[in-house]
C-alpha cells in the first residue's frame, strides 16, 4: 500500500508529502530499497504519462529532479545494502556539444527505473567513453547531442568503440532532437530516440538482444 502511495505521490509531484511519508517509513523501519523501488515505479508512471502526451518536458525535468533529491536522502541508509540493477549504462553528451538538459533528464529517468548510469557530462571525447566502458563493463552506451555538429562526435565515438574491440558486446543508442534514422545509419548506432521514454524502451530491447 505504501509503495503504490509513494509511486503516485512522486508521479503527481507531491514533493512535501512524498518526503514526509518517506521519513515516516524510514522511522518505522521500512527497507530503503523498497522505498527506492516504489519511487522507480513512480518514474515509470511519469514516463508513460509523457508518452501519451499527458506530461511534457517540464514535467520530466521536475520528476527527475525530485527523484534525485529523494535518492540522495536515502543513499546513506541504503549504501551498504545490495540492490538489483537492470543494467549498467555509460552516458554522455559527445565532443563538440555542451548541451545537458536532455541528457540530465534522460539519465535521471533511467536511474529512476533501475539502471546504473555513469554520466560523463558534456563535450566528452571518444576515448573517455571507451575508458569508462572498459572500467565498468557496461553493455549499453548512450550518446547525446542537440546540435548537428554532434553527428560527427557520435560517429567518432562509435568508431573508437569499434577500434577498442568493444563493439560486439556494447549496444549503442543516440539521442536528442536532432537524431533520426538517417543519423543512426550515419553514426553506426544501434538505435535512436528523441526523449527519455524512448530511452527506456531502447534499453529494454537491448537487454533482450545482448548475449
Amino acid at each position: 500500500m505504501v509503495g503504490s502511495q509513494l509511486s503516485k505521490m512522486l508521479a503527481d509531484f507531491e514533493e512535501e508529502a512524498t518526503l514526509r511519508l518517506i521519513k515516516d517509513e524510514l522511522a518505522a523501519g521500512t527497507d530503503p530499497l523498497a522505498i527506492l523501488e516504489a519511487l522507480r515505479e513512480g518514474m515509470m508512471i511519469v514516463s508513460k504519462r509523457f508518452e501519451i502526451g499527458e506530461y511534457f518536458l517540464p514535467e520530466l525535468i521536475m520528476a527527475g529532479e525530485l527523484f534525485k533529491e529523494i535518492s540522495v536522502t536515502l543513499r546513506p541508509t541504503s549504501h551498504s545494502k545490495q540492490t538489483t540493477s537492470k543494467g549498467t549504462i555509460v552516458f554522455g553528451t559527445v565532443q563538440g556539444d555542451i548541451h545537458d538538459i536532455g541528457k540530465e533528464v534522460t539519465v535521471a529517468v533511467l536511474e529512476g527505473v533501475g539502471y546504473e548510469v555513469h554520466d560523463l557530462g558534456v563535450n566528452v571525447p571518444p576515448e573517455q567513453f571507451v575508458k569508462k566502458l572498459q572500467e565498468t563493463g557496461a553493455r549499453i552506451l548512450g550518446l547525446s547531442g542537440l546540435i548537428t555538429s554532434a553527428y560527427d562526435g557520435m560517429k567518432a565515438t562509435i568508431e573508437a568503440v569499434v577500434k577498442a574491440g568493444l563493439r560486439d558486446r556494447v549496444k549503442i543508442m543516440i539521442g536528442g532532437g536532432i537524431t533520426d534514422e538517417k543519423v543512426r545509419v550515419y553514426t553506426g548506432a544501434d538505435a535512436f530516440g528523441n526523449n527519455p521514454s524512448d530511452a527506456i524502451k531502447i534499453c529494454e530491447k537491448f537487454k533482450g538482444e545482448l548475449p
